[in-house]
């Protein structure tokens, strides 16, 4: 793994607070969570209801200066946390990212609700945590 654990850590802690603004959102009389969901066949114009919050930009900007290597190596951790692959598929998740997503890797992983526990869940996986980057 090339990306840095303090990178991983970084895009946890923004997505979960990015996570709870899109809980007091939830919370809005009138508002459907299926509207919070980022599909691929949208278009390529910003679809997320946090687009323009800081939190977002913050995140956004952050994945874009990662290189191409590191977006592709943090989607592959996404897969590994959820389940996908496991830590012994590391160059194959890393491939198929490359693959699926070279075009859309950073909206992709800023469509992926659950992020900073698939990628908490990937770290321990590979018996790293956050807790060490403090």
């Amino acid at each position: 793994m090339d990306i840095a654990v303090e990178n991983i850590c970084f895009v946890i802690s923004k997505s979960r607070e990015l996570m709870a603004d899109m809980d007091e959102l939830q919370d809005e009389p009138g508002h459907h969570s299926g509207d919070d969901v980022i599909k691929d066949e949208l278009p390529e114009e910003e679809t997320s209801p946090h687009a323009g919050s800081p939190e977002y930009e913050e995140l956004k900007e952050f994945i874009e200066g990662l290189n191409e290597d590191e977006q592709f190596e943090l989607i592959a951790l996404a897969w590994i946390g959820r389940g996908t692959f496991t830590a012994d598929d590391w160059d194959e998740a890393v491939e198929t990212a490359h693959d699926e997503h070279s075009t859309n890797a950073v909206r992709y992983l800023l469509g992926m609700p659950l992020l900073a526990d698939y990628l908490e869940e990937a770290l321990d996986e590979f018996g790293l945590s956050c807790e060490d980057e403090d």
